[in-house]
């Protein structure tokens, strides 16, 4: 459409100039609660559901599940500088006893000296070191589990800042962090010495960062859409359609200008960090990093359409998207490969000799020690991409958001009957953790996750559901390409704060569309019901000591058990 321009005395009143969109009240709190107030909630709440964590943090006192590989990988790199192997089985107080027994006794010198092949990167590891390190050395559970639980705790902070800066709406921010607080997969994977929680809160932490660049990025838009607006010679195009994001006279009207670059920010830098660390704790980082970047330069032509400057979608394409990529990659590689750091300074590292041993193979162009790198990660790939081997709690991606086949961790059967079990004196006991999710959280989430899309598609949209869909995108879709491979239901704890996020979304829909006192009885029996599902599966989360009746009353599905 070609542009208009008129003179300051004869343009219509309806063309002219604006001054600048309306900016939205707020950048990050919400508008009618104090930041103080804020934030005093997130601490109880965090305080709340850390203590969920931390309390018989070291029950049971024994390895569970995968413990075996990730906990007495970091307790030798601790010692060494690099995961060591270990025998199946040890001379212990008299018997020959597992490794793993013997491990969780206190015997924990019994590794051999020859370098372990892992299967994931290295930082997952080194945090549940530090984590050994400062709570007591190995022979305490509550030691290799510390890194988990604090990493939990951390998830709901991160929970209600990112509801908040989304939806400036404190009660909905209060029930994203409680519900954060009492989902079963949170806290089991934060009791428990595994990787993928710290991949959750690593991707968490860089979405909240991702938010945190919008803001600024809408901010910077507005202040320099005043300073060309004002600008002599300021040229304007009509809208085909007005903005539902404007004032009256910038709804009929775009600004002939690009506008200012806003792809770099500090915020944005912070996030490649995140979830470099997120892919050196697992390769599934690697997808939340592309989605995040994707759904971050959408926001930013988003923006530029909304304040109202011409060719919003190719300015973003071509000028914020290449530069955030220039920036961003670079951050996110070399985060990355300094999670390696420890492996390229050990010699004895496994496949460390790689090229010395094969020389003209691999990637020639690289130095020696990258070349063994990148053979080594290409023996890496072969492994999880033909991982199909029978586990009776294998689980296909497509059932994770339903909870279909949970983890069983731990079960044992003990014939004392402490605890709960002295209520019932004839019946059997039982000691379990089993990764499941609070069934009401998982399947309201995903419930709201359909209802939040065909709000999207009637309403014309809201950019906050998109971003609420970029963590499904990252956490959960790329495993529907593996449904062949062995996989496991906890692993969807990546995918926990995007369900919560979906209830929180369909939440905030609903406040501003019921009356106030309906809205509040919907949100208070919502609450109430999760809270009471969450105490009474409490006991099979964190191994307490039950009667075998009660445990299998907890076993809602046959595909529980």
């Amino acid at each position: 459409m070609a542009s208009i321009s008129f003179g300051r005395s004869a343009r219509p009143a309806h063309m002219r100039r604006p001054a600048a969109p309306p900016r939205p009240t707020g950048t990050g709190e919400p508008t009618h609660v104090r930041p103080l107030t804020a934030w005093l909630w997130t601490l109880v709440i965090a305080l709340f559901g850390g203590l969920l964590r931390m309390v018989r943090l070291g029950e049971p006192p024994a390895i569970m599940f995968d413990e075996t590989y990730y906990v007495k990988d970091a307790w030798t790199a601790l010692l060494t500088g690099q995961p060591r192997t270990w025998p199946t089985t040890v001379d212990f107080e008299g018997a020959r006893q597992s490794v793993d027994a013997a491990f969780a006794a206190g015997d924990t010198s019994t590794w051999l000296a020859s370098a372990e092949y892992v299967v994931h990167p290295p930082v997952g590891k080194w945090l549940i070191a530090a984590g050994l390190s400062a709570f007591g050395g190995a022979g305490n559970p509550f030691a290799w589990r510390a890194a988990g639980a604090i990493a939990g705790t951390l998830a709901i902070v991160l929970m209600m800042r990112v509801t908040l800066r989304l939806f400036h709406d404190l009660p909905v921010a209060v029930l994203a962090g409680m519900l954060m607080s009492v989902d079963g997969v949170g806290i089991v994977l934060s009791r428990t010495g595994l990787l993928d929680i710290f991949i959750m809160v690593f991707a968490l932490g860089a979405f909240s960062l991702m938010l945190v660049h919008r803001d600024r990025a809408r901010r910077r838009l507005e202040d320099c859409y005043r300073a060309d607006a004002a600008a002599p010679g300021a040229r304007w195009t009509p809208r085909r359609r007005p903005s539902s994001h404007a004032g009256d006279e910038h709804a009929h009207l775009i600004l002939d200008s690009r506008g200012p670059v806003i792809a770099f920010s500090w915020s944005r830098a912070g996030a490649a960090v995140l979830l470099g660390l997120a892919t050196g704790v697992k390769w599934s980082g690697a997808y939340f990093f592309a989605a995040f970047c994707i759904i971050s330069v959408l926001w930013d032509a988003w923006e530029r359409h909304r304040v109202g400057y011409r060719g919003w979608l190719l300015s973003a394409l071509s000028n914020d998207g290449p530069i955030a990529a220039a920036f961003m990659l670079p951050i996110w590689a070399l985060t990355y490969l300094a999670g390696w750091s420890g492996w390229l300074l050990h010699p004895d590292a496994y496949m460390r000799d790689w090229a010395q041993t094969h020389p003209g193979e691999g990637l020639t162009w690289l130095p020696a020690s990258l070349r063994s790198l990148a053979a080594y990660h290409a023996e890496m790939w072969q492994f999880h991409t033909t991982l199909d081997s029978p586990h009776p709690y294998r689980a296909n991606p497509l059932t994770w958001p339903l909870q279909i086949r949970p983890t069983s961790f731990y079960w044992e059967r003990i014939t004392s009957h402490p605890g709960w079990c002295s209520l019932s004196p004839d019946s059997s006991c039982v000691t379990a953790v089993t990764s499941l999710g609070n069934p009401l959280i998982w399947w309201l989430g995903s419930a709201c996750v359909i209802i939040a899309i065909i709000l999207a598609l009637c309403t014309r949209g809201d950019w906050r559901i998109w971003a609420v869909l970029a963590g499904f995108l990252g956490g959960w879709l790329p495993w529907t390409q593996y449904l062949h491979r062995t996989t496991f239901t906890f692993y969807s704890i990546v995918i926990l704060p995007w369900i919560i996020l979906a209830i929180a979304y369909v939440m905030h829909w609903l406040h501003g569309r019921m009356p106030r006192v309906a809205w509040r009885s919907v949100l208070g029996v919502t609450l109430a019901l999760i809270l009471l599902v969450s105490a009474f599966f409490y006991p099979i989360w964190t191994a307490m000591p039950v009667p075998y009746g009660f445990w299998l009353s907890h076993m809602w599905l046959k595909s529980w058990i």
